[in-house]
C-alpha cells in the first residue's frame, strides 16, 4: 500500500513537471474597443470641415471640426453684432483625458493667422453667439462649441493657439499648444 501511494506521488511530480515543460497557452486577444455609433452630422452652412487631428495640452485634448470665415457680423436671439474686420468662427471639440477635471477658459483659445499675428475670442460675439467661458470639464466629458474672433478682412486662420487648463507639469498653464486648420481631405 505504502509502495502504491509512493507510485502516485512521483507520478503526479514527474506529471507538474512535464505540465510545467509544456508551451504556454497565447495570451488572450484584448477585446476590441467598442465605439459609440454617433451619427454624421452636416456641416453647418458656409462651413468649412477640419481634420480633426486631435493635439493634447495637459489633459486636454482638442479637435478643430469646422471653419467659417468673412462673416460680417453675428446674429444671436437678443443682438447683431457688426464685425470690425470679419468674424471667424472655429468649431471645436474639446474632451478631458484625465482623471480629475480641468478648469477650461475659452477666452485663452488665441486664434493665429498667417501673419503670425494672435486673436482672443471676441467677447460681444461669444456673448450674443451664447458660447462658453470659464467652466470646470469633468474627468472624460467631452464639449463641442464655437469660438468668435473678429480679424482683419485681409487674415488668414492658420491655427489654434490652445490652453487646456493647469496640470500637474504646467501649474499655470503658459505654454498651450497648436491645432493646424487643416482642411478635410
Amino acid at each position: 500500500m505504502v509502495r502504491a501511494q509512493h507510485l502516485g506521488a512521483v507520478c503526479v511530480t514527474v506529471g507538474l513537471a512535464l505540465a510545467g515543460c509544456a508551451p504556454a497557452a497565447p495570451p488572450a486577444a484584448a477585446p476590441a474597443p467598442v465605439n459609440y455609433p454617433l451619427a454624421p452630422r452636416p456641416v453647418r452652412k458656409g462651413e468649412v470641415p477640419l481634420d480633426p487631428a486631435p493635439v493634447t495640452e495637459g489633459d486636454t485634448v482638442f479637435e478643430l471640426i469646422g471653419l467659417s470665415t468673412g462673416l460680417p457680423s453675428v446674429i444671436g436671439s437678443h443682438a447683431e453684432w457688426p464685425a470690425k474686420g470679419r468674424f471667424v468662427r472655429v468649431r471645436l471639440v474639446i474632451s478631458n483625458a484625465g482623471r480629475n477635471s480641468v478648469p477650461f477658459d475659452a477666452n485663452r483659445q488665441l486664434l493665429r493667422t498667417t501673419d503670425g499675428v494672435e486673436h482672443s475670442p471676441d467677447p460681444q460675439a461669444m456673448l450674443i453667439k451664447r458660447q462658453p467661458g470659464k467652466f470646470d470639464l469633468g474627468p472624460t466629458d467631452r464639449l463641442e462649441f464655437d469660438l468668435y474672433y473678429d480679424i482683419p478682412p485681409a487674415a488668414i486662420p492658420a491655427a489654434l493657439h490652445a490652453f487646456g487648463g493647469p496640470s500637474l507639469t504646467d501649474f499655470s498653464d503658459a505654454t498651450g499648444t497648436d491645432a493646424a486648420i487643416t482642411p478635410a481631405r
